[in-house]
């Protein structure tokens, strides 16, 4: 994959992506999974979901890959990931997956389409490899969709600072609203529309998802990006991290993610 990841891998960003299941980041597939299915978890990170795949799916198979060997090689390290005899994590490729044709019954992929710079050739390569009857399964969040409380001017300059780096990369922040759109792209005839949110609004899931968001805009790729991009100073994106504090310590402080899903059939 020659994508640029907009996020990198720094522990800020895979502590966001460890602290997803399927209970909060794939309840519009979770009636559809059955113990039997050969399921492909694609950019599956450092591999929670996978994991869940794999406990539900018991007389299946999940394979997890990702383009990043040493999430791969965290992935697969997990003791939880180790003791799930049908489970599997590789390195792979998106735009071409080492699988033959109609090799599973779902193919799974959060959060992914939003980085990547071809997304509608992304879901023809996952239709390639499912089952006639299966069902490709897509979320991702919407950035401008995004909503906080108490309102800062330096977060509205987070959010274009964000779209900025993401479109230099070729990407789509937007996504989930497009999702419905590129699956019609990709030739699926039925698709299942739907749409759920993250709300961080409690005292320890504002504070976790405040101090994330700290850490990630000074520390990691995206912060990296930004400055190299001419976007922001460094001290502009401690500024940054600094809003995201000051948020996170009002009790009145409130934010929704909006994700959009589509069931991807034929």
């Amino acid at each position: 994959m020659g994508d640029t990841y907009t996020h990198g891998h720094h522990e800020s960003v895979l502590r966001s992506h460890s602290w997803r299941t399927i209970a909060n980041s794939a309840a519009y597939l979770a009636p559809h999974l059955r113990a039997d299915h050969r399921l492909l978890d694609v950019g599956c990170g450092p591999g929670t979901i996978t994991v869940e795949f794999a406990e539900r799916l018991s007389a299946g198979r999940v394979v997890g890959i990702d383009y990043a060997p040493d999430i791969i090689t965290k992935a697969a390290a997990d003791p939880d990931a180790q003791a799930r005899s049908n489970l599997e994590f590789r390195v792979g490729d998106v735009y071409d997956l080492d699988f033959a044709d109609d090799s599973f019954d779902i193919v799974h992929a959060h959060q992914v389409l939003q980085h990547v710079s071809e997304p509608v050739a992304a879901l023809c390569e996952m239709r390639r490899v499912v089952k006639s009857d299966g069902i490709v399964a897509i979320r991702d969040a919407d950035y401008h969709a995004m909503s906080w409380y108490p309102l800062d001017p330096i977060l509205d300059r987070w959010m274009d600072v964000y779209q900025g780096v993401a479109r230099r990369n070729d990407a789509e922040p937007d996504a989930g609203r497009r999702l419905l759109a590129w699956a019609r792209e990709a030739g699926f005839t039925a698709p299942t529309p739907s749409a759920s949110v993250w709300c961080f609004a409690e005292t320890d899931s504002r504070s976790w998802w405040g101090s994330l968001w700290a850490d990630r805009v000074v520390s990691s790729s995206l912060g990296e990006q930004a400055v190299a991009y001419g976007l922001s100073s460094e001290n502009g994106m401690h500024e940054i991290a600094d809003a995201f504090r000051r948020w996170m310590a009002s009790d009145d402080a409130w934010f929704t993610i909006v994700n959009g899903e589509v069931l991807c059939r034929d």
